[in-house]
């Protein structure tokens, strides 16, 4: 799988992935080699995490790499990133997004990103979350970068799973990336 994906951003940078994970042990396997395969291609890193999770990853890195590969990886507070306007708010988040990635942008530096997103409930209008995903699908086309989006499995009801494989072209499966048969192209930036 590991050769499958870094293939697939060689020849396609623009990747949008949807990873519903099985557990948090599965979870940080493919966040930590999500990671390595960037630092070690010389990509720039963004992690969009949870402060429990963030304080993991950075002992992980610290065991790891040295400190010039882990200055390549940013790790901005998830909490911070999808409520910076002070509720969930797409055309925010991409704002705020933008901001996080503009000096890669002005340096032409390579980065690939991955957000961890989470619900303590899926209570948020769904509407909200298509916009959001659609928002970040041009984003990922607009900048050129790979991006996985990790939602917790056992936290996604039906109608969830479906309007996430029809906005992600690509899914990670525990061992394996494969094409979504149901998303559907979107030329949406807010």
């Amino acid at each position: 799988m590991k050769n499958k994906m870094n293939q697939l951003f060689k020849d396609e940078r623009s990747v949008h992935v949807l990873y519903a994970y099985d557990g948090m042990e599965s979870y940080l396997k493919q966040l930590m080699n999500y990671i390595d395969e960037g630092i070690s291609v010389g990509d720039r890193v963004l992690v969009i995490e949870n402060d429990r999770v963030a304080r993991g990853i950075q002992r992980e890195l610290k065991a790891k790499f040295s400190l010039e590969q882990i200055e390549l990886v940013n790790i901005v507070n998830s909490l911070h990133f999808y409520w910076s306007s002070g509720s969930y708010h797409p055309p925010a988040i991409h704002e705020y997004f933008k901001k996080t990635v503009q000096p890669y942008l002005e340096k032409e530096q390579a980065f690939r990103s991955w957000a961890h997103v989470e619900w303590e409930s899926v209570k948020e209008p769904l509407h909200l979350i298509e916009d959001f995903e659609k928002i970040v699908d041009a984003a990922v086309d607009e900048y050129s970068f790979p991006l996985i989006c990790a939602y917790e499995k056992h936290k996604m009801p039906d109608h969830l799973i479906t309007m996430l494989m029809e906005t992600h072209p690509y899914i990670l499966q525990e061992d394996d990336l494969i094409a979504s048969e149901h998303y559907k192209l979107t030329n949406t930036m807010k």
